[in-house]
């Protein structure tokens, strides 16, 4: 692998590539990032992101701010909805490092691959409550970060079966095809027959608010745990509140939840607990083996921070 790029001056960019990031990522570090920056809400400032339209209104991008004791980043999460048709998957990530002396940009790295196996870990690897005994997952989705999350919960559970709800069949079948190619039992399935059989459920789509959920509540049966990937703006939907209502209800970040997260469509009375909590033993995850328990992940700017660190400190690069 060629060495980081650093640009001349006292104060150099050090550039990496989204093919040396990519390179280096795998599973571990994004668990162990999604981990740690689960905790962060516990010990200081989260800051929510912000998410921005671009001069085409289908295109999105956000940004995700953080600052440790140490370090202080950004992280421009970019959707454009036309990229497949060159080739390219429609999200990407940029993280910007600044450099704690002076404020300016210290480090670039481009994140796509590796931003894409650390917000599959934040499905199940940050130690929510799904039963251990685990082993259908149903995935509503077939886009870019399907696959990812099956890796992830197949990782964390004993998943030996994987259902694949689409709204497009043969883009369901295609996707099941690919994961039982790569070593899980594949099958495409609907909503409701999916739901009945599945002991955990990821929902990773661009459902929207205007649009009826992808499930209904009483598809879903006792003991299921629900990770939402997809509801990550206001205007984005994939779950009936009601079922929000009845679960025990987990999130990254409250205040973030309740603006753009799945959360956000919660009825008023529906408790929700910060996962930090969990994670520092503050609250409980699964209190009986029926509970149906929901983790809403909108993403949190110490995850993108936590796992630039890893990377650079797996090309021994220190800022």
């Amino acid at each position: 692998m060629p060495p980081a790029d650093r640009t001349p001056g006292a104060h150099g960019l050090l550039y990496i590539t989204e093919e040396q990031t990519a390179a280096l990522v795998d599973e571990p570090p994004g668990f162990e990032a999604a981990r740690a920056a689960s905790a962060a809400p516990m010990e200081g400032a989260v800051f929510p992101r912000l998410v921005v339209r671009g001069s085409n209104p289908r295109i999105r991008f956000t940004l995700n701010p953080s600052a440790s004791e140490t370090h202080t980043s950004v992280k421009i999460g970019t959707y454009w909805p036309d990229n497949p048709e060159q080739d390219l998957p429609r999200h990407h990530s940029t993280l910007l490092l600044l450099d704690q002396t002076i404020g300016r940009i210290a480090a670039l790295l481009e994140l796509g691959a590796a931003n894409a196996h650390r917000t599959a870990a934040d499905v199940l690897a940050v130690g929510l409550p799904a039963r251990k005994a685990a082993t259908t997952l149903a995935v509503f989705g077939t886009g870019h970060q399907a696959a990812y999350e099956v890796h992830a919960v197949s990782r964390a559970r004993p998943i030996d079966q994987v259902l694949v709800v689409g709204r497009d069949k043969a883009r369901a079948g295609q996707l099941a095809d690919l994961l039982t190619a790569q070593g899980h039992d594949g099958w495409a399935a609907d909503a409701e027959e999916a739901c009945a059989q599945a002991d955990v459920i990821v929902t990773t789509t661009t459902a929207q608010a205007d649009t009826p959920p992808l499930l209904e509540a009483s598809w879903v049966r006792p003991g299921t745990h629900i990770s939402c990937m997809g509801a990550d703006a206001p205007s984005k939907r994939e779950l009936p509140p009601e079922l929000l209502a009845s679960a025990r209800h987990f999130c990254d970040l409250p205040e973030q939840a309740y603006r753009m997260g799945e959360s956000q469509h919660a009825p008023e009375d529906a408790v929700l607990t910060a996962l930090g909590d969990v994670l520092t033993a503050r609250a409980s995850g699964r209190d009986d083996g029926d509970d149906v328990t929901a983790f809403d992940s909108s993403g949190i700017g110490p995850q993108d921070l936590y796992l630039g660190l890893a990377l650079l400190k797996k090309m021994d690069v220190a800022l």
